[in-house]
Formats: C-alpha cells, sequence, structure tokens
C-alpha cells in the first residue's frame, strides 16, 4: 500500500474498476475513511461511499460488516442488467401487431392507432405505448414499418406566412365570410379544391369538398380540370340534398383556380361562396390537410384516369372511417351522419 494515488485520470461518470475495488477493500482493512480513499482513487466521496455500501457484506454469523471487492462487482453486474432501454415490444405485442396491421392495410396513423386503440376499449393503458414511443420504435427500426410507411411524417413542411395581394376576383372574398365560421361550432362549412394527376386540363382529376366541423371529405372522379366540370359535379352534389342542401351547405370556400370561375354561380338559397387570397392554401387548411390524404393512394404525377369513379370512393370511405384525435378519436362518417339525423329529424 506504498502508492498512496492512483495515476489513472478518470472520465466523468466512468464506472469503478475491479482494480479500484481491491484498492477500496485493503484500504478500509487498514483503517483508512472514504474521504482519505477518494483522494487516493481520484474519485468523489459519494462515488466511493455508494461503491462501500454495495459491497458490505455480513460475517461471522452476521456479527460483522465488511466489504468485499467480489460482493461489490456482483452488485455492480446485477444492476447493469437493468440498465438497459426498456423497449417493452415483447410485453405489448399484441399492440404493436395491431399498428402495423392498421399503418400498413388501413393507412391510419400511429396516433390514431394509441387513440382508437384506447377510446374504443380495446387495449388497456398498460397493453399499449404511447405515441412517442411508437415513433421511436419506428426510427429505430423495432417495428416492420418505415418512416415511409407513415401517412405524412416525411412530407411536412413549415407553413409559410405570406399573404399576397388579391389578383383575380371570382367573388366574394374570405375576408368577409362570417368570422365565427373559424370556429367550427356550426354544420353545413364547405372548402373546396381539386386533385390533378397529370397538367393536361382534358384529362379527369377529383374534386374534393370537406366539412370543416365534422371533416368528412366527399372525394369524386370528375371528366376534366375545367370550371365546367367542378361546377356541373358540384351542382349534382347540392342538389342530391333535395330541400335539405341549404342545411347541409350553407357556405363554400375555394382558391380562385380558374376551375371554380363558375361556382359563384350556384349561390343562392342559403349557399354563399368564397374565395382565398391567391397562395394562401392555409386559409382552406382542412381541404389541403385532406388532399395530402389523397395522396396516400395518388402518388403525384399518376394519371387520374388509371382510377374508376368506384376507386376514388373507396379512398374517401377508407380516410371517413380514420379515428380522428381532433375528434376524439371518432370518425367523420360517425359526425357527419349524426348531424344528417338531427337535419332529417326536423
Amino acid at each position: 500500500m506504498d502508492n498512496q494515488h492512483f495515476i489513472t485520470k478518470h472520465k466523468k461518470w466512468q464506472h469503478i474498476t475491479d482494480e479500484e475495488r481491491y484498492y477500496i477493500q485493503f484500504a478500509l482493512k487498514e483503517g483508512k475513511n472514504i474521504n482519505q480513499i477518494a483522494i487516493a482513487l481520484g474519485r468523489s466521496y459519494n462515488a466511493v461511499k455508494n461503491e462501500i455500501k454495495k459491497g458490505t457484506v455480513l460475517l461471522y454469523k452476521g456479527k460483522v460488516k465488511r466489504y468485499k471487492a467480489v460482493e461489490g462487482k456482483k452488485q455492480y453486474l446485477e444492476n447493469r442488467k437493468n440498465s438497459v432501454p426498456n423497449y417493452q415490444c415483447l410485453e405489448k405485442a399484441r399492440f404493436l401487431e395491431f399498428v402495423v396491421d392498421k399503418v400498413r392495410n388501413d393507412r391510419w396513423s400511429l396516433d390514431a392507432c394509441v387513440g382508437y386503440a384506447l377510446s374504443s376499449g380495446l387495449f388497456k393503458r398498460k397493453e399499449i405505448v404511447c405515441t412517442k414511443t411508437l415513433y421511436n420504435y419506428v426510427d429505430l427500426g423495432l417495428l416492420p414499418i418505415k418512416n415511409i410507411d407513415l401517412p405524412e411524417k416525411t412530407s411536412r413542411k413549415k407553413k409559410s406566412t405570406t399573404v399576397r395581394k388579391n389578383k383575380r376576383v371570382l367573388g366574394n372574398s374570405i375576408e368577409e365570410r362570417p368570422k365565427d365560421i373559424e370556429e367550427r361550432n356550426e354544420f353545413g362549412h364547405w372548402e373546396i379544391d381539386t386533385v390533378v394527376g397529370t397538367k393536361d386540363e382534358s384529362e379527369p382529376s377529383v374534386l374534393t369538398i370537406v366539412e370543416r366541423q365534422t371533416r368528412m371529405s366527399l372525394w369524386f372522379k370528375i371528366k376534366a380540370h375545367t370550371s365546367e366540370a367542378v361546377t356541373e359535379a358540384l351542382n349534382k352534389l347540392v342538389q342530391s340534398f333535395a330541400d335539405k342542401a341549404a342545411l347541409v351547405f350553407k357556405t363554400i370556400t375555394g382558391d380562385n383556380g380558374s376551375e371554380f370561375a363558375q361556382i359563384a354561380d350556384l349561390e343562392g338559397k342559403g349557399l354563399q361562396i368564397y374565395f382565398t387570397h391567391p397562395y394562401s392554401s392555409w386559409e382552406k387548411g382542412t381541404n389541403e390537410c385532406h388532399n395530402k390524404m389523397l395522396r396516400r393512394f395518388i402518388p403525384k404525377g399518376k394519371a387520374i384516369s388509371d382510377y374508376s369513379a368506384d376507386d376514388i370512393l373507396f379512398f374517401s370511405d377508407i380516410i371517413n372511417n380514420l379515428p380522428r384525435k381532433i375528434l376524439n378519436y371518432q370518425t367523420p362518417e360517425q359526425l357527419f351522419e349524426q348531424q344528417l339525423d338531427l337535419i332529417y329529424a326536423v
């Protein structure tokens, strides 16, 4: 014990070595206190104190307490077993299988899987992991799905805040729209847009219209990306509700695209049409969000003519039956049907 000080420099948080454990054992036998041992080892007082506590055993039928290097190493290895990340993958395998199935086959988001599992009572809280943990599992490769399988994770962009002057005037500006519509407290306020496959206006496109309160999205294949085709399809939709149309369609907000040049002609009988500012897609953000959902099925550049009208309706059925966090994990179709029941009960 002539060497009173270790010359090895210890990195912060470096674990105590076997050599240091034996030094502690012999130093205590020689009567050195914790502070002296800590100085000699170049360790903190608490590090040495905790090591002594872990490695102290009872000898001679419990009459004597003594630190043993071997016991200290044993406790160290035992504690290390619990220091690895706890991914809970095995004990929550049934829920993770449910998530993988919904993401792959039904195009659900990870949060929709968590919310629906809890709100429906399909799983107990202790049987699932949270949304953030699911995203971590995907990033770490612990699930057989990748970021590219998730609906929007790889395509989210920061929202622009630039508002440009409205150069084309097709009708009432969104500035004239009643402000209480922003609160989404009333049913019957819609946003409209079109989704194209190719740049050829004579090719078919998809007319998308979304109800702001329930997030119910109606998608229709139309024969061309023209104002005549859009107006014809929209007029047909409104008339399908017959005498209840004024209660179902109170306002419709579109952009200043040439395909909406004639929809202001449909105003009347309680229906008002409004137009956003140019290059201000966030002013009808609900519809834009649903257009991105449509892109899960029809990638950009893919011709709409490759899909039948029934295909488009099928895609909308999938999205309308997707539980939404913003709707307390109810589906848009559930809420929309509830509103129609109230209207037709009058």
